[in-house]
C-alpha cells in the first residue's frame, strides 16, 4: 500500500451458506482481513479507506452478517488508531447488487431456462434490498467525497419480497 491514497475494500467471503459451512475461513477473511488492512493502511499512510459492507450487518442472524458487523466495527474504531490527520475509515452498507454472482436473479433465471417447475423460496416472508452495479459504484464514489471518517453510509434503495420477484420472473 506504499504510495496509495485511497482504498476501496470489497474483499470478503460473501455467501451466507459458504460462511456457515466454513466459519473459520469466514472469520479469517472478513474479520482478520479487515484488521490486517487497517494496520497496513495506517503503516503506509493511506489517506482514506471505504469498506463495502452489507445490509446483513445491520441486525445479523448468520455468521456472514456478524462477521461483516465485526469488520465494520474494526474499520470505524481504526479512526482512533490512526489519530488526527491519519487514515480516515468509513463503511458503505447496501443490499443485493442486481444480477451479481450469487444474486438470486441469475439463479432463478438458470432454473427457469432449465425448465424447472418450481423456484425455491426458503421463506415467503423474505425480502431483499436491491441496487444496480452502477448505482452502487456511484454511491460509493459520492461517499468518498463526503466522508470525514467514522461514517456508515446507507443509501435509500427499494426492497422487494422474494415471492414477488419469483412471480414476476416465472408467473404461476
Amino acid at each position: 500500500l506504499k504510495g496509495v491514497q485511497i482504498v476501496f475494500h470489497a474483499a470478503a467471503l460473501k455467501h451466507v451458506t459458504a460462511a456457515e459451512y466454513n466459519p473459520t475461513e469466514c472469520i479469517h477473511t472478513n474479520v482478520n482481513g479487515a484488521e490486517n488492512l487497517v494496520m497496513a493502511c495506517i503503516e503506509n499512510g493511506v489517506e482514506r479507506l471505504i469498506a463495502l459492507s452489507t445490509d446483513k450487518a445491520c441486525n445479523p442472524i448468520n455468521l456472514y452478517g456478524a462477521s461483516k458487523l465485526a469488520a465494520d466495527k474494526i474499520f470505524l474504531a481504526a479512526n482512533q488508531l490512526s489519530g488526527e490527520g491519519g487514515t480516515q475509515f468509513a463503511c458503505v452498507r447496501y443490499g443485493n447488487v442486481v444480477g451479481s454472482r450469487g444474486s438470486v436473479v441469475p439463479f432463478f433465471q438458470r432454473l427457469i431456462e432449465e425448465g424447472k417447475d418450481e423456484l425455491p423460496i426458503t421463506d415467503v416472508r423474505m425480502s431483499r434490498f436491491w441496487i444496480t452495479l452502477r448505482q452502487g459504484v456511484d454511491f460509493v464514489l459520492s461517499c468518498l467525497e463526503e466522508m470525514r471518517g467514522r461514517e456508515i453510509f446507507i443509501p435509500k434503495i427499494p426492497s422487494m419480497r422474494i415471492i414477488d420477484l419469483a412471480e414476476a420472473m416465472a408467473p404461476g
